[in-house]
């Protein structure tokens, strides 16, 4: 799997995300972030890709779960926090 292109990263996360909808990745976000033994419903909700760019049309990508990352570095921290996700390593990737 190539993680670079000349000078850029390529962010191979990107196809991990693409089967899911919107209400799926935040229903998956709520339950990694929700602590055990809570007795409550944690639901987390962001506004979707789409609706992000009727917001910001003339912007060059998401930040967001769909892996369009603006920059270079954008896509290395989605891929270092994927392995350090994998690793089972609890740290931040940039």
């Amino acid at each position: 799997m190539e993680l670079t292109k000349g000078n850029d990263a390529v962010n191979v996360v990107k196809k991990i995300y693409a089967p899911f909808t919107d209400e799926e990745i935040s229903a998956r976000v709520a339950k990694l972030v929700t602590p055990d033994g809570i007795n409550a419903e944690v639901e987390v909700i962001f506004q979707s890709t789409n609706n992000l760019h009727k917001a910001c049309p003339d912007h060059k990508g998401d930040w967001y779960f769909s892996g369009d990352y603006p920059t270079p570095g954008g896509n290395r921290v989605s891929c270092k926090a994927f392995v350090n996700y994998v690793s089972g390593l609890n740290e931040r990737a940039y």
